[in-house]
């Protein structure tokens, strides 16, 4: 157990990216979660990531629901990747170019605004929660949909704008950083060679990328020159790199776009694998659940040792009021990716719906491996809440509120429950103790205060 002074930290660290997002609704911007996605960019990026002097494991990639080409860094090593520089790249290498480039902007340190962005005291807010595959994306219109697993909606982002001569420095870094990791750099010449035009656009009219990251005719030439000296500049992209890329591709237009708009792209004739995945995602967005079962089950019987697929089948039972029939699924996938959080909170959230008490203790042992590998998922601290509450168990139940509102950047709220937890948890033990950091964290009144003081003088 940690010492309180020390958890403080901990807990003030944990809530530092949230306080530099902006609460306004009607610029919000979808972070959107899916374990499969994530994991291909991950492992992607990690030779490159270590090239430029980065612990793999400290840098966080966040998707994010948008059509636009864009990508960013915020607070630190944080790397944002619209779900339109996904979907509009033309190789893997084109997508892998753009994070290496924007891990340059991170092991170069020009992140000098991020005092600025935390100084404005910026929360996010949760506007949806819930592990739901569909939900609408802010500026998208009532018929896209996302990815959604644990749906955090933040306000419009103050994005760090960099200089032409940062630009350039990131642009070598990510050369150096490419080769270094035996990759080619020729997919970053050929992302900024495709948006030239860009450059002569007004602000208004650029993508969001090309506003934060000014691009030159004499910058992209720089670059080729010095990509085009590399020894692995001509490497191709793996077969395996390919078809990561193709199947990224195609799930998250899979769940974006109309339904309608699938089944035109992917026709009933086509039986490839992707065409099928992206026709039962299809069938699940359009209401017609057994179909896209049907189809689901067809894909598992190909590949029974594939978590996603598992996954997507117990989402579209428990989406469809069918928990009991989504558990077994669910807990299949965490079966063959036990080390992967989100299915853990698939799973647990299914067991809750059971209203079983019986089940309860698995939701709450589920969650919290979940929750040791991400303290901050605000959702998973929502469903354990509920669990403890389910099991009579106030004080924890209160405290993971604390937990979850603390996660949002939401202090008062935080400050509230964990006041209402120290109640109902045994003085001095390590559930009260973390009681108590959440309070102290969190901006406590004067009379939080001399509550806290009266309890340590014993009365």
């Amino acid at each position: 157990m940690a010492s309180p002074k020390r958890a403080s930290r901990l807990l003030a660290a944990t809530a530092g990216l949230a306080a530099i997002f902006a609460a306004n609704s009607a610029h919000a911007i979808s972070l959107i979660r899916d374990t499969e996605i994530e994991e291909i960019i991950r492992e992607d990026s990690e030779g490159v990531l270590r090239a430029h002097g980065l612990n793999p494991d400290s840098v966080n990639f966040y998707l994010v629901g948008n059509k636009e080409i864009n990508a960013f860094v915020v607070g630190g090593q944080n790397i944002f990747i619209h779900t339109g520089l996904i979907t509009e790249s033309e190789t893997p290498n084109q997508l892998l170019g753009v994070i290496a480039h924007e891990a340059g902007h991170i092991s170069g340190g020009h992140l000098i605004r991020q005092g600025d962005m935390m100084r404005a005291g910026l929360t996010p807010f949760l506007l949806t929660m819930g592990l739901g595959l569909a939900a609408a994306l802010a500026g998208e219109g009532g018929a896209a949909g996302a990815l959604m697993a644990s749906s955090q909606y933040f306000g419009a982002l103050s994005v760090l704008s960099y200089s032409r001569v940062q630009e350039a420095a990131a642009d070598q870094s990510a050369v150096t950083a490419l080769e270094a990791a035996g990759k080619s750099s020729k997919g970053l010449v050929e992302f900024f060679d495709n948006y030239r035009y860009q450059e002569i656009f007004s602000d208004q009219k650029r993508f969001q990328f090309f506003r934060s990251h000014p691009l030159s005719s004499d910058r992209i030439e720089a670059l080729r020159r010095r990509a085009a000296e590399q020894s692995h500049y001509d490497t191709p992209d793996t077969e395996e790199d390919v078809a990561q890329h193709k199947l990224m591709q195609a799930k998250l237009e899979a769940f974006m776009n109309p339904p309608a708009q699938t089944f035109v792209k992917w026709g009933e004739r086509d039986t490839s694998f992707l065409a099928r995945y992206s026709r039962a995602i299809a069938y699940y967005k359009s209401g017609e659940a057994d179909r896209a079962l049907t189809m689901i089950e067809a894909l598992i019987a190909e590949e029974p040792e594939n978590p996603y697929l598992w996954e997507l089948k117990g989402q579209v039972l428990f989406e469809n009021a069918r928990a009991a029939e989504a558990v077994p699924a669910h807990k299949r996938s965490i079966e063959l990716k036990p080390d992967a959080p989100l299915l853990r909170i698939n799973y647990a959230q299914a067991l809750i719906a059971l209203e079983d008490k019986g089940r309860l203790d698995e939701a709450i042992q589920n969650l919290g491996r979940a929750l040791t590998e991400e303290r901050d998922n605000a959702y998973a601290w929502r469903l354990l809440s509920q669990a403890f509450e389910g099991k009579g168990q106030p004080g924890q139940a209160r405290l993971a509120a604390a937990e979850e509102n603390y996660a949002l950047g939401k202090l008062a709220e935080a400050r509230a429950f964990a006041m209402r937890a120290r109640e109902h948890l045994s003085e001095g033990t390590p559930d009260w103790r973390r009681a108590t950091d959440i309070v102290l964290a969190s901006n406590p009144s004067d009379s939080d205060l001399k509550e806290l003081a009266r309890e340590t003088r014993g009365g």
